[in-house]
């Protein structure tokens, strides 16, 4: 098959100013499992600019040389030292820069079909290179490919170097820096304080770790978009059940906000009258929840897709399911990280229950599963995952072993639609081939914001059919994307 981009020239950027952190930075107890892990690809979809190509490299260069002095880590190598432990060596080696052409391809040709464009594939570098790899290859790569009426900037990011937090930073900060900004919004943090820095050692194979799921197995990919508006619908019936009854205090909030409000010197009548209302619309046996115990929008998404998955799979009732949340640590730790700390801090937070269990269950049972989990994983639990891990260092272990998993990564919070680098806000934002199996879930916010969220899902082609035809599932995709 042809390939469908041409690379026009490779070139190496290095940082406008010399790092200025002392020192190499030492890989965490949350770094270090991603040393077997693909480089993260990610990149957003842009209209043409309206300057020419020919001008446009060299100030993007320019603008990766100067964001590249804010995050040297992104320009240096990884070093192993004789102990074992392996470093960022903040060495100024430099960043890869790739300026590559699709003419041929329109926005329209990548954002249309259902399934998710092969061509995506190569609008990134570091194609399948494992993270272990950046001892002897940048740590970053930036590709911009040229389409027809539009511009695609993808990076390609060492994963034991970064988790999404990271990589959103440096990519809303090397816009920043481009657009001609005064000052940098967002500095990174380079400390290496928190709990997750172990003295525990990582001991690798000869040749370095290799991935642990196949990267060449038959998959469908599709890009699932939820307005704000159906979230909302679903996080209702997830919270108050399929009925929608409300519980005592919502409803009263509810009736202050409604056209016939009471005060003291209404007559009697009116009160009773509410009153009345108050006790057919409410179920006096429920528990009011408390505010904290309600169950999230993006709780509810997660819930849904893991019933929809389930019954696609068509597993027997007795069949163990496993649907993994990537968890970010840097609120959770006592005390606190600072929340642009540099470096991976996440943690995988999984949640168990027979195939039996997720269909017959509910939704709200099924999201209350995963509430209850996330919200588990508090400072303790963080640091039982690192002493865990130091009792026995290893590669995290990614894919979909038992054919019952589901894996959700990046988030809907993230700030991936903040980058605009002198011409308008992204059109769209994809990844690459990087770290895709079946049962591999990304979470993106939607373009128009507000709470919307993309689904880039990523399933065995018989499972992506099942779901398609999905009706409790289907019913909260937007209209135009139904099958």
């Amino acid at each position: 098959m042809p390939k469908a981009v041409t690379v026009l020239s490779r070139s190496s950027v290095v940082p406008a100013k010399e790092s200025t952190i002392g020192g190499d930075l030492k890989l965490s107890a949350s770094d270090l499992p991603m040393l077997s892990c693909h480089y993260i690809q990610k990149g957003c979809l842009f209209t043409r600019p309206p300057v020419p190509i020919q001008a446009l490299i060299p100030h993007l260069k320019r603008g990766l040389s100067h964001t590249l002095s804010h995050f040297p880590a992104l320009a240096g190598r990884l070093i192993t030292d004789s102990d074992g432990y392996v470093y960022i060596a903040c060495n100024g080696a430099g960043a890869g820069f790739i300026h590559a052409n699709a003419s041929h391809i329109t926005i329209r040709d990548v954002l249309s079909p259902s399934d998710v464009p092969d061509c995506f594939k190569e609008f990134f570098a570091m194609d399948r290179t494992v993270s272990y790899d950046g001892h002897f290859k940048p740590i970053l790569t930036v590709q911009v490919t040229e389409l027809l009426d539009g511009l695609f900037i993808g990076c390609a990011v060492n994963h034991a170097v970064v988790d999404g937090t990271s990589l959103w930073n440096f990519f809303n900060t090397f816009a920043e820096v481009c657009r001609g900004a005064k000052r940098v919004t967002k500095l990174p943090d380079f400390s290496r304080g928190s709990a997750l820095i172990s003295p525990a050692v990582l001991r690798v194979p000869p040749g370095g770790p290799k991935v642990t799921f196949a990267g060449d197995a038959p998959l469908r990919e599709r890009i699932f978009s939820f307005s704000r508006e159906s979230i909302l619908k679903l996080k209702n019936k997830t919270n108050h059940g399929a009925d929608g009854e409300l519980n005592a205090v919502e409803f009263l909030g509810k009736q202050a906000n409604d056209t016939w409000k009471f005060n003291l010197d209404d007559d009697s009548s009116r009160v009773t009258s509410f009153i009345n209302d108050l006790l057919q619309n409410v179920k006096v046996t429920e528990r009011i929840k408390e505010p904290e115990a309600e169950i999230s929008s993006f709780q509810s998404l997660c819930a849904l897709l893991w019933r929809a998955v389930t019954r696609a799979r068509k597993f027997p009732s007795e069949k163990t399911t496993t649907f993994r949340m990537a968890v970010n640590v840097r609120h959770r730790l006592e005390p606190k990280m600072e929340a642009h700390y540099f470096g991976n801090a996440i943690q995988s937070v999984p949640t168990y229950a027979t195939a039996g269990e997720v269909l017959e269950n509910g939704i709200g049972w099924c999201a209350e599963r995963l509430r209850a989990s996330v919200k588990a994983h508090d400072d303790g639990m963080v640091r039982k995952f690192v002493s865990e891990w130091e009792e026995n260092p290893r590669c995290f272990p990614l894919g979909n072993f038992d054919g019952g998993m589901i894996t959700m990564g990046s988030s809907p919070r993230f700030p991936m639609y903040d980058n605009d680098f002198g011409w308008g806000r992204p059109v769209a934002v994809r990844s690459g081939r990087a770290n895709k199996f079946d049962g591999k879930i990304s979470a993106f916010p939607g373009r128009e914001g507000g709470g919307s969220v993309d689904l880039e899902v990523v399933l065995a082609p018989e499972t992506m059919a099942g779901l398609e035809a999905d009706v409790e599932f289907m019913q909260y995709v937007k209209a135009s994307q139904c099958c």
